[in-house]
C-alpha cells in the first residue's frame, strides 16, 4: 500500500518511515504513534482512512465512499477508543470487545482498523487483554495506538507493535522536570511547586510534554497506592513518594487536574495563566 500524504501535515521523517513500511507490502499489524495527542490522533485517523480506502494505487484517495465515511467518523470498519478524551476509555471489557470485533469480517472495506488513542491511560490488565490479539492478530486488521511515550506501555505490548516517533511528545530530559513538579506537590509551601513549574509557560510544546509525563507518574502513584506493582512511567521513586504521602482520592484528582490542563493547552489557553491555575489545582487536589 503506497501512502498518499498530499497536504497532510506531519513530520517528514515520519512520512518517509510510514511510506516505507506501508509501501513494501509489509504493513505491520500494529503501530504505535509516539508523541503529542493532537498530532498523533490526526495521523492515526489518516492511517485508518488509508486502510479502508477502496481506490487502487496510492491511498487514501480522498474521494471513495470509504474515505468519505472515514473522514466523517462513520465508517463501520473503523473502531476508536479515545483515552486522550477520557482516560477511563480502556476498561478491560472494552478491550475484550475490541478483541472479539477483530475476528468479525469487515462490512465494506478490505480490512478493519482499530484506533486506541492515548494508550498510556490503559491499565496493566487491559494491556494484557490487548496483548492476546496482538500476539495472534487476524488477517486484514490494523491496530493503531497512540501514546505520549512508548515507555508508557508494557514491554510485552511494545514488542508487538512498530513504533513511529511522531514528534510532539516530551523529550527524555523533561522527565526530570516532571519529577521535580511531582515532588514539589507535597512540599510545605506553594513556592516550591511554582518554582518547579516556572519557565514552562515560555515553551508550550515542552509544557505539554511535561504534563504528559506527570500523568504517567500520577497514574503509577495511584497504582501503587491501590496495591499494584506494574509501573508505566519508569519513575518508581517519584511515584512511590506520592503514593505514600497522598490518598487515592487526591491522586485521582491530581491526574484529573493534569489532564484538564493538558487539554486546555491544546485549545490554546494562555500558558502563563494556565500554569498558575494548574499549580493551584494540584495543591488543592493534594489537600495542601
Amino acid at each position: 500500500m503506497n501512502l498518499r500524504f498530499g497536504g497532510f501535515q506531519a513530520n517528514e521523517n515520519v512520512k518517509r518511515s510510514l511510506s516505507l513500511a506501508f509501501g513494501q507490502e509489509r504493513v505491520p499489524h500494529a503501530v504505535l504513534l509516539e508523541g503529542g495527542a493532537a498530532e498523533t490522533a490526526a495521523l492515526a485517523r489518516f492511517l485508518a482512512q488509508a486502510w479502508v480506502c477502496l481506490a487502487e494505487g496510492a491511498k487514501p484517495c480522498g474521494t471513495c465512499s470509504g474515505c468519505v465515511k472515514a473522514r466523517a467518523g462513520s465508517h463501520p470498519d473503523i473502531l476508536m477508543l479515545d483515552g486522550d478524551a477520557d482516560p477511563r476509555a480502556f476498561p478491560v471489557d472494552a478491550v475484550r470487545r475490541v478483541r472479539a470485533a477483530a475476528w468479525v469480517r469487515p462490512n465494506e472495506a478490505p480490512g478493519k482498523a482499530f484506533l486506541l488513542l492515548g494508550a498510556q491511560n490503559m491499565s496493566e490488565i487491559s494491556q494484557n487483554a490487548l496483548l492476546k490479539i496482538l500476539e495472534e492478530p487476524p488477517a486484514g486488521v490494523l491496530f493503531i495506538l497512540t501514546a505520549a511515550s512508548a515507555s508508557a506501555l508494557l514491554p510485552t505490548v511494545r514488542s508487538r507493535v512498530q513504533v513511529f516517533p511522531a514528534g510532539g511528545g516530551a523529550p527524555s530530559g523533561d522527565w526530570e522536570r516532571a519529577e521535580k513538579i511531582a515532588s514539589a506537590v507535597t512540599a510545605p509551601g506553594e513556592a516550591d511547586l511554582m518554582f518547579a513549574f516556572a519557565g514552562l509557560e515560555k515553551d508550550r510544546r515542552q509544557m505539554g510534554g511535561v504534563l504528559q509525563q506527570l500523568l504517567l507518574i500520577f497514574r503509577d502513584a495511584l497504582a501503587l497506592r491501590s496495591g499494584g506493582k506494574a509501573l508505566l512511567s519508569g519513575r518508581g521513586d517519584a511515584a512511590a513518594a506520592l503514593g505514600g504521602a497522598l490518598t487515592r482520592r487526591s491522586l485521582m484528582r491530581m491526574a484529573q487536574e493534569t489532564e484538564k490542563a493538558r487539554r486546555a493547552l491544546e485549545r490554546n489557553a494562555n500558558a502563563a495563566l494556565l500554569g498558575a491555575a494548574f499549580c493551584s489545582g494540584l495543591r488543592a487536589a493534594a489537600g495542601r
